[in-house]
């Protein structure tokens, strides 16, 4: 397991953002402050995620004390248009409709602050959607639910198993989270530590 240096916060309701983190062996805790998910409208959509991220972590910032905070925001784009969170059924609908037999990009922003450095990150993947039915699409919003989803899927979830026929890029900036870029991010503040096995085996005079 990774040992930080500093105690580190997800700022993130998302559980695929926690499940992720989680499975890179990290210790954290979750803590959440509002914000207003506006930014200038000039801002090209591949610039968006890393900004809303920023935005997030910055609601710490005044009261961080020797404390990372990690953020993550994720933007759906086809035809260079940013798809959001769906507010109801029909906007689920027809984004689906619209990402259907399309090829579009998934675009995820990460921020890391600390008490002296904001440090930002962005990753795109792009997803190839093979041509849906209405039946499938309807059927799938009824039993998920993604009102909670940019773009209104879920990679891991049924729709992305029968729909997606191959991405490139990061299966994981998909989901929320580029891990690998993430990782990188935390390892200045990695500790130095010894494996359990090799501290067994020194316990019993071997070198």
């Amino acid at each position: 397991m990774p040992l930080l240096s500093y105690p580190l916060i997800l700022a993130s309701n998302s559980p695929r953002r926690q499940q992720l983190l989680k499975e890179m062996d990290f210790n954290f805790t979750v803590k959440v402050r509002p914000t207003d998910e506006l930014f200038p409208t000039d801002l090209s959509p591949k610039e968006v995620p890393a900004f809303l991220a920023k935005q997030k972590a910055e609601q710490f910032k005044h009261d961080l004390k020797n404390e990372l905070i990690l953020c993550a925001d994720t933007v759906v784009v086809v035809d260079n248009e940013i798809l959001n969170k769906p507010a109801n059924t029909d906007e689920a609908k027809a984004m689906l409709q619209k990402l259907s037999g399309r090829i579009h990009q998934v675009i995820t922003g990460i921020c890391l602050l600390n008490e002296t450095e904001t440090q930002l990150e962005t990753d795109i993947a792009e997803v190839f959607f093979r041509q849906l039915t209405d039946n499938e699409i309807d059927y799938y919003i009824k039993n998920y639910q993604p009102f909670d989803k940019a773009g209104a899927y879920g990679i891991q979830e049924w729709i992305g198993m029968i729909g997606i026929e191959r991405i490139e890029g990061s299966y994981f900036t998909v989901m929320g989270l580029p891990t690998h870029q993430v990782y990188e991010l935390l390892k200045p503040y990695f500790l130095p530590h010894i494996s359990l096995i090799n501290a067994e085996v020194n316990e019993q005079g071997f070198v």
